[in-house]
């Protein structure tokens, strides 16, 4: 934790990011407690999986936290939200339920908080601290088939993202192109991105499975099925969670050498412009 990379905005101190990252496990406490109570399976994903079997624990310059559901795992997950969920310290967001939420996965989110990322200030939901909650859909078995759903998966990331792109993008000629796709109807494409979603449901019991709006290591068109059913506990700060019993296989596609630290340079953490931390007053730039 001897560096966190300088930023736009508000610099996070170590301090702060350690409170971040304490608030995130009370909010994957909170899913497992729920996961537990209703029988719903879920795992460790992405940095959070890196960071158990590499630090048991937070990456130490991490701010985030990924847990992976199967599809219909999810689908429970977000239904029985709105019955179990301690609403009064937490919320849930969903495309489907979250006005101006637009992104293809959910967010747990710690009320009383705000972890408000840089440019994204105008979005039109709140934005505490959050844990990402990421649905696994069904990937086609067919190398060619899986290309054109790649590129349809492509497209859905754009469109959701067009609303920052179009106002933070760099390169003017891809605000441009943003502001064409924003140009859709939010409406529209939610029901869209739903078929889409049931699309890939109707393909069946697939060999591989993947996140449809985030995306995938070069050449990478989706990750092996058994890397979220074949599960086993490990250690995480305190705690237990299930995450893949091959991490090896998964952690490899995923990062490559994932045991090599990288350079100082590139231990950065997401550029915000407000944060506010459990029973703290807000800062603000």
């Amino acid at each position: 934790m001897d560096i966190l990379a300088k930023r736009d905005g508000y610099q996070i101190t170590p301090e702060e990011l350690r409170q971040i990252q304490l608030t995130q496990l009370e909010l994957i406490l909170e899913v497992r407690r729920i996961c537990r109570k209703c029988h719903i399976h879920y795992n460790m994903v992405g940095g959070t999986m890196l960071g158990a079997i590499r630090h048991q624990g937070y990456i130490p310059w991490d701010d985030d936290a990924d847990i992976g559901f199967l599809r219909k795992e999810y689908e429970k997950f977000r239904q029985v939200c709105r019955t179990e969920l301690n609403t009064e310290k937490y919320y849930f967001q969903d495309c489907r339920d979250t006005k101006g939420y637009r992104w293809g996965y959910g967010k747990l989110r710690r009320k009383n908080t705000e972890f408000i990322r840089l440019n994204q200030e105008f979005m039109p939901y709140e934005q505490g601290i959050a844990i990402d909650l990421m649905p696994f859909d069904n990937v086609p078995d067919s190398d060619f088939v899986r290309k054109v759903h790649a590129s349809v998966c492509f497209f859905y990331r754009k469109a959701f993202w067009s609303a920052v792109g179009r106002k933070a993008d760099k390169n003017i000629f891809k605000r441009g192109l943003y502001q064409i796709l924003y140009m859709i109807p939010e409406k529209w494409l939610i029901r869209s991105y739903q078929n889409w979603i049931n699309y890939c449901v109707k393909l069946g019991r697939t060999k591989q499975v993947r996140i449809l709006t985030f995306p995938t290591p070069k050449g990478v068109y989706g990750y092996d099925r058994k890397w979220y059913t074949d599960l086993q506990l490990y250690k995480f700060e305190d705690c237990q969670f299930p995450g893949a019993r091959d991490f090896n296989g998964y952690l490899k596609v995923k990062y490559n050498d994932y045991m090599a630290m990288p350079g100082a340079e590139k231990r950065k953490v997401h550029p915000i412009s407000r944060l506010t931390l459990p029973g703290r007053q807000e800062w603000q730039e």
